[in-house]
């Protein structure tokens, strides 16, 4: 997968542990029933922590610790599957996360302008036409929104009120 984030790929920079395995030294990202198993090891470690949900997961059982998890990696297991946003929502406007908010999976380019809407500030993507659209220069990004959102700061547009433009 490649790591897309302030508008450039970057190196990646946690490794995602799978339930079971040991956890390498540096920055890692684990899944909830892993972090939520281990959670006194895991938080005494003397490094970045990442929790990584699936579609189905909640966030009322880690709400306590995102103000110390570094990133909340949100999964998009197929295209059709959105229910991430509203994880991504819920987590920066309800809970305050101010963290590194990480989409991964398969993530179709026109959704990742909807994604930074959101609040996602790096994607993890896994769908090849995606990654070349990136490569290639093409950038994401909404002109003008019919609903204002606390992720993006939006003025009136004097000829359409209802619309806002980024």
């Amino acid at each position: 997968m490649a790591l897309w984030k302030d508008g450039a790929f970057a190196a990646q920079d946690f490794a995602t542990v799978a339930d079971g395995e040991p956890l390498p030294d540096g920055a890692v990202i684990v899944s909830l029933k892993r972090f939520l198993d281990e959670r006194e090891a895991i938080l005494g470690r003397n490094t970045p922590i990442g929790v990584l949900l699936q579609p189905a997961d909640r966030l009322e059982p880690i709400v306590e610790d995102l103000p110390r998890l570094a990133v909340l990696a949100l999964a998009f297991p197929k295209f059709g599957d959105g229910r991430a946003f509203s994880l991504a929502r819920l987590a920066r406007e309800r809970h305050g996360f101010a963290g590194e908010l990480r989409a991964v999976g398969d993530i179709l380019f026109d959704r990742i302008a909807y994604m930074l809407r959101c609040g996602f500030t790096a994607l993890d993507i896994a769908n090849e036409p995606t990654i070349k659209e990136l490569e290639s220069g093409r950038r994401p990004g909404p002109h003008e929104h019919y609903q204002p959102t606390g992720a993006v700061v939006a003025r009136a547009n004097p000829l359409r009120p209802w619309r806002r433009l980024a």
